[in-house]
């Protein structure tokens, strides 16, 4: 993105303070950096397991399963839940990992997300029972996965329906937001487009009054599941 007349409006700003504006702001070198020592040495399985019992603390259910049991995890979540209607985003991963002749050849009513659709779909999405996305980061400190949101997969498929589901490779999780923040800042680096949504997402909707009583679904679905995908 480019950020139009900004080293005059800097120069003009510094002027009037009666400072100079720097060519180039140096990143200062900390002398503690506590935040890379969370999780620090932990292996992947490491960090799945504690994503789990962070999942406990945010009222999230887990299921681990592995690429080729995928459809028949998924399967289990869904009429557990009695669902009738589910709404997907639009992601290459449903076909590399053989979802979408699941969603195809299934009973509930079904829908993937279309941008080109973009009214229907926030329409069907409103009264879906459940949203299904994959993660692209997982912050095993917080149960939070991170979705990356250009315009095209559809935002409003993890925040309309009833419920959702979140399928997390497992060599999408990390430690933390430290590691997390550092890939986007190397996207970046590299010259790769960034989405236009970055959205942080930890567990169902929850929300509390001034007296701490916990409300859940207020703005959001009312339930979660994670299903964790051995893909190393």
């Amino acid at each position: 993105m480019n950020i139009q007349n900004r080293n005059k409006f800097l120069t003009n700003l510094s002027e009037k303070l009666g400072r100079r504006c720097p060519d180039v702001v140096k990143k200062p070198n900390w002398d503690l950096t506590p935040q890379w020592r969370v999780f620090e040495g932990l292996t992947q399985d490491q960090l799945v397991l504690k994503l789990i019992e962070q999942c406990e603390a945010i009222h999230t259910g887990v299921k681990r399963t592995t690429t080729t049991h995928l459809g028949d995890t998924l399967q289990t979540v869904l009429k557990d839940w009695n669902a009738s209607s589910v709404i997907y985003a639009n992601d290459d991963r449903f076909d590399q990992y053989r979802l979408s002749n699941f969603f195809k050849n299934n009973t509930f009513k079904c829908r993937k997300w279309d941008s080109k659709n973009k009214e229907k779909d926030i329409a069907f999405a409103k009264n879906a029972n459940v949203g299904i996305t994959f993660s692209d980061i997982t912050l095993a400190e917080s149960g939070t996965i991170v979705l990356f949101n250009e315009g095209v997969k559809g935002r409003p498929v993890s925040l309309l329906p009833e419920s959702y589901i979140a399928i997390i490779p497992k060599s999408t999780i990390v430690p933390r937001l430290t590691q997390a923040v550092k890939a986007i800042h190397e996207l970046n680096l590299k010259g790769e487009k960034l989405p236009a949504s970055l959205n942080f997402v930890s567990g169902p909707s929850n929300s509390a009054d001034i007296e701490m009583n916990l409300v859940v679904g207020v703005h959001g679905p009312v339930r979660t599941t994670y299903i964790i995908v051995e893909d190393q």
